[in-house]
């Protein structure tokens, strides 16, 4: 069939099935993501045994890029899970199992269970293995780690991989500690900062290049790029990529926020605004705004100090464009919750280390660095690594 015939009939099958070929952005120009690029990819597909890692933001306009494939007739063997499932709507950090999607009876191999890596016996019968999921461009974000091992895999098994790339909402600054590799672990395997600044096309020929796979293995890995995005572009998230990054003004403090994970302070888990909202019990004599954290299927079960008033910050009205014109993470709510805390010697738990990629933040912290004086000791290596980025990037 020739190029020009396939086109044709790709479009046909898009007209009825109601499906666009554009995602709504923030800025003038409409960014074109890579998954709707079809006439593109679809001939690397055709004839072909296809695992697909995606989930619920993977989607093209109103159409879940399964069931796009599927009437277009790709032969789809296989959907590698990750954290929070195929359908989005798994807790943070709940383990998940192997299962067989309701709708198209596709297996599902889970990749946020006993298995963080798809198995030789998975891509045993797989021709191509396609990734399309939306990230949000926090180091901490486990979809990057997933995005590792699944590169590691087909290189082993000498398995091709089609990235269809996405934008990175939070793509516009780069900041953070870089991460030490002697606290590699799932929230942060790569010498990168919190904030990298980089689209996860863009990332994935970052691990490619500086050789991070195990034993410096390379994937076969050939990216859809976008069209029309640029890393000065905001884009608002038309999905929620997991079920406690429900809202814009979430995935902007997200950065920023998800540190709190690693002391005692509640970022509102546990309401229907989290990462919007952070507190304590022991401040209820020093802020007046409140929120009592209650079990929410789907979202948070048994969240931290559940059934118990938090007095501390609301940032649902918090101006986001402070990220954007500071080009910065906001270490002030940080410090300023740890100074209030009355038993400082348990402010932190082991898991601080681990997402700030670092010990060094902690202990600048426990010294009474300022913002400033953390933010200027970063300086030297994220330098280096602006450098290295710059390699990477395939947008202005």
């Amino acid at each position: 069939m020739t190029r020009r015939y396939t086109i044709i009939i790709i479009s046909t099958i898009l007209f009825f099935a109601g499906i666009k070929t554009g995602v709504a952005a923030t800025n003038t120009d409409s960014i074109i993501v890579g998954a709707a690029q079809i006439p593109v990819y679809l001939p690397l597909l055709q004839q072909k045994n296809i695992a697909l890692v995606v989930n619920q933001t993977s989607v093209v306009a109103n159409s879940h890029l399964v069931d796009t494939l599927k009437k277009l007739g790709c032969n789809i063997q296989l959907i590698f899970a990750l954290e929070h499932g195929f359908r989005g709507d798994a807790d943070a950090g709940e383990e998940l199992g192997n299962s067989v999607d309701a709708k198209t009876g596709i297996p599902i191999f889970s990749l946020y269970g006993k298995s963080k890596k798809p198995s030789p016996e998975s891509l045993q019968n797989i021709d191509i293995v396609l990734f399309d999921i939306q990230d949000v461009g926090a180091r901490f974000y486990t979809y990057l780690t997933t995005l590792h091992y699944v590169m590691e895999a087909c290189a082993e098994q000498k398995k091709p991989l089609l990235l269809l790339d996405r934008p990175n909402p939070n793509g516009f600054y780069i900041d953070g500690p870089v991460l030490d590799t002697a606290f590699s672990s799932f929230v942060g395997l790569h010498p990168v900062p919190i904030v990298y600044g980089m689209t996860i096309g863009e990332y994935a020929t970052m691990i490619n290049g500086e050789r991070w796979l195990r034993d410096s293995v390379q994937c076969n890995l050939q990216v859809i790029r976008m069209q029309k995005y640029t890393h000065k572009s905001r884009y608002v998230l038309p999905i929620k990529p997991s079920p406690n990054l429900n809202s814009q003004q979430a995935i902007y403090l997200y950065p920023s926020l998800c540190l709190f994970e690693g002391t005692v302070i509640s970022m509102g888990r546990g309401t229907t605004t989290p990462f919007q909202l952070i507190g304590h019990p022991k401040f209820d004599s020093l802020y007046a705004f409140s929120f009592t954290p209650k079990s929410i299927p789907g979202m948070s079960k048994n969240p931290p100090y559940e059934d118990k008033a938090c007095h501390g910050i609301n940032l649902q009205r918090f101006n986001a464009d402070y990220f954007y014109i500071n080009k910065q993470l906001n270490l002030n709510w940080l410090i300023e919750l740890y100074n209030q805390y009355p038993d400082k010697e348990r402010f932190f738990n082991p898991f601080f280390d681990n997402l700030a990629g670092t010990n060094q933040l902690r202990k600048q912290l426990k010294e009474g660095y300022t913002a400033a004086q953390i933010r200027e000791n970063w300086q030297p290596q994220l330098n280096k690594f602006k450098k290295v980025r710059s390699y990477y990037l395939l947008y202005p």
